[in-house]
């Protein structure tokens, strides 16, 4: 029994080895066909087009030309006054006319009787004191009006005072007097061109003085001041004194 079961394991291994080596020698067979078939049956490439591919490409063409800018040539004026830009090979030379003798426009050498020192050949007296042109007078000078006067001018107290044809005494304040209070209260006040008093500013004072001052000084009257003969308003300083006696 156990002998043909190793028989059989045998032939099996036997008939399987020589089936592989069968099977791998046709399949290189095949593949050494397949290789070989394409190689015995080439095809020729044309000449014609395999020189076609070893040529060089054309050069490109060579670019167009710039346009052409066609220029109007203006010829050039000449200016005498223009410096020049080279040196010319000649230069002109420029000749002025020479001015008539004096004989043709001067007077008849030794003179004529009756004639005139520098007349002309042949014409009549006075011919120069005709052609002599005549100077018109200047105009007289215009005389400026004087500036009008100003409306208003400032002094001093004591020409003010000097102008002063009435002066009222003001009214001791009772209250001011019981408190023993004294000083000067000065004012700043605009004189019209009548001489009465316009206007009044306080300028110092004691507040219980400046009333009696105010009403005081508002009665004034000034001889007008006059300015190149017109009065005008004066701008003056007053000082108004409260003194107590005893």
């Amino acid at each position: 029994m156990f002998e043909q079961s190793l028989m059989s394991t045998a032939v099996g291994k036997t008939r399987t080895s020589w089936t592989v080596a069968l099977s791998f020698g046709l399949q290189v067979l095949m593949i050494g066909v397949g290789i070989l078939i394409p190689l015995l049956n080439y095809y020729e490439l044309p000449a014609g087009q395999l020189m076609g591919f070893l040529v060089a490409p054309p050069p490109p063409p060579p670019p167009a030309p710039p346009p052409v800018v066609t220029r109007k040539v203006v010829p050039e004026q000449y200016n005498p006054m223009a410096t020049p830009v080279a040196i010319p090979d000649r230069v002109a030379i420029i000749q002025d006319e020479e001015p008539p003798p004096a004989a043709s426009i001067a007077g008849v050498v030794g003179g004529v009787a009756g004639g005139a020192v520098g007349g002309a050949l042949g014409g009549v007296i006075g011919s120069i004191v005709s052609s002599t042109p005549i100077v018109a007078p200047p105009p007289p000078p215009v005389k400026k009006a004087p500036p009008p006067p100003p409306k208003r001018i400032r002094v001093g107290g004591a020409v003010s005072r000097a102008n002063l044809i009435r002066q009222v005494r003001p009214v001791y304040p009772p209250l001011a007097r019981q408190a023993r209070i004294q000083g000067t209260v000065k004012l700043t006040a605009i004189i019209s061109k009548t001489g009465s008093i316009e206007k009044l500013e306080v300028l110092q004072g004691h507040p219980l003085l400046i009333p009696a001052a105010l009403t005081a000084v508002k009665q004034w009257r000034y001889r007008p001041t006059l300015l190149n003969g017109t009065p005008v308003e004066v701008v003056t300083q007053v000082d108004v004194h409260f003194t107590l006696r005893g």
